[in-house]
């Protein structure tokens, strides 16, 4: 059922009671269809054996003509869906995206009540789900933290070397048996991350990555979820002795000697840096199935880290626009969530409608990334769109979100995952071996499961 309120014939450009809606079990219907992928897949820690089934069936392609079909019949909403107990709004026009993300975090809080219930099992005090003056204190520790105004990390000297070492390791393994797959990438990527957090002691501490898991794992279920407040404590037991033993050169260490004031929680911040860089190895694997499928794109990457001292920080610019690509077309956070603060007007003048406080905003990434209506590019694989402008023109275009909440750790992502990929291009040459093959000759998939890739490896 569809139901819209129609303006006043006295008062033609005051706000509409409210824009369009739909409700009962056609609500249902299409908030199913659209949020089902992600949930199947495990928004907090992706489900191994449902991502390879996603990947067969397509599993996007739903999500993608679901959001397609609702502009066709609505056009630049957003279209209001009432459920059982919430209201969600779900943005449908590039400017609808530029607006949530640019007002956020008020009127339009990333404390949304649905991520609060899947993040709290592992980051009960973090910033995402932190609200007020609270999550501006903790918001600039994380900045501080992670030098997010910078486009070099303080800590990359330090950096740099972990990652020669562990991908110099790897490497030795995969040229002797001549191939690489998801699971050796997987346990390369976490040995550095625990380096690069902790320390180089952490080095082999599967410990608390192991638990960080689990209670990701329970955050999946969201509402469903059973508290597990003694696993969650061993957790944080594994985090405070690492940071009070702090290992010069790691991100503990800088946390150890950031002011920060008693509320903020200094080490509660660090699960998010840890739930982050997991969707970094995803992105970062798979950017390596692209360059090894995308010949043009190959050499220009391996031309840029031929010029390269690898010995040395380096921004690697073309391998940073082949990282944001790579998550352009496979979003490690598909769906952006919002609660509004307080009521909101849409649309434009004289077809206004309000939005009423309390209601989730839902930024579907994957249904403007991959929107050929307005990108001719949508479905190809186009690192230079981040070097010659052409992306910062598209607003929907948000690899790390954008506006006041966007990922304060962008550039440290950036610089390990460019700087990862530059030492594996360095030595071999990746061929990829698992299906669904990827090719610059067709559309790229929607769903791609890193966990099912394999390379064959080819010394250079």
């Amino acid at each position: 059922m569809v139901t819209h309120t129609n303006p006043s014939d006295t008062a033609p450009a005051a706000p509409r009671a409210e824009g369009p809606i739909l409700t009962g079990w056609e609500a249902v219907r299409v908030a199913t269809a659209l949020g089902y992928p992600a949930v199947a897949a495990g928004v907090i820690a992706r489900r191994r054996p449902v991502m390879a089934v996603l990947e067969t069936v397509r599993a996007d392609d739903t999500t993608l003509e679901t959001v397609r079909a609702l502009r066709r019949r609505f056009g630049s909403g957003p279209v209001q869906l009432r459920l059982p107990g919430r209201r969600l709004a779900v943005v449908l026009d590039p400017e609808g995206v530029a607006r949530v993300l640019a007002e956020s975090p008020d009127p339009f809080t990333p404390a949304n009540r649905e991520k609060k219930s899947a993040l709290s099992p592992f980051q009960p005090r973090g910033v995402l789900i932190s609200g007020g003056h609270l999550r501006r204190q903790r918001r600039d520790f994380n900045e501080a933290v992670l030098d997010t105004s910078m486009p070099v990390h303080h800590l990359a000297p330090e950096i740099v070397p972990v990652i020669a070492e562990e991908t110099n390791t790897l490497l030795d393994l995969a040229v002797r048996s001549g191939r690489l797959d998801a699971g050796q990438f997987t346990q390369m990527w976490w040995r550095i991350v625990r380096r690069i957090v902790f320390g180089s002691a952490a080095r082999d501490d599967e410990t608390p990555t192991d638990r960080l898991w689990r209670l990701r794992g329970i955050g999946n279920w969201s509402y469903l979820s059973p508290d597990r407040p003694r696993l969650r404590e061993k957790f944080f037991d594994d985090l405070y002795r690492y940071v009070g033993h702090a290992e010069p050169g790691s991100l503990a260490a800088t946390i150890a000697a950031t002011d920060a004031g008693g509320a903020v929680d200094p080490v509660g911040q660090m699960p998010h840096w840890l739930f982050a860089f997991d969707a970094a190895g995803i992105a970062c694997s798979r950017a390596l199935a692209l360059l090894a499928t995308h010949p043009d794109e190959r050499r220009r990457a391996e031309a840029e880290v031929e010029g390269a001292d690898l010995t040395e920080v380096q921004q690697y610019r073309y391998l940073r626009a082949v990282m944001l690509d790579s998550v352009r077309l496979w979003p490690t956070t598909p769906a952006i969530l919002r609660d509004s603060t307080e009521e909101t007007g849409w649309g434009p003048d004289g077809r206004r409608f309000t939005v009423p406080a309390g209601a989730a905003f839902l930024v579907l990434a994957s249904a403007f990334h991959r929107d050929g209506a307005t990108l001719e590019f949508a479905d190809r694989f186009v690192p230079q769109i981040w070097l010659d402008g052409r992306a910062q023109s598209y607003p929907q275009l948000v690899p790390f979100s954008a506006g006041p909440a966007e990922c304060p750790g962008r550039n440290l992502v950036l610089l390990v995952t460019s700087t990862v990929m530059a030492h594996l291009l360095a030595r071999v040459r990746f061929e990829l071996t698992s299906v669904p093959g990827l090719s610059p000759d067709r559309p790229l998939p929607t769903t791609l499961n890193n966990f099912g890739l394999r390379f064959a490896v080819h010394p250079r």
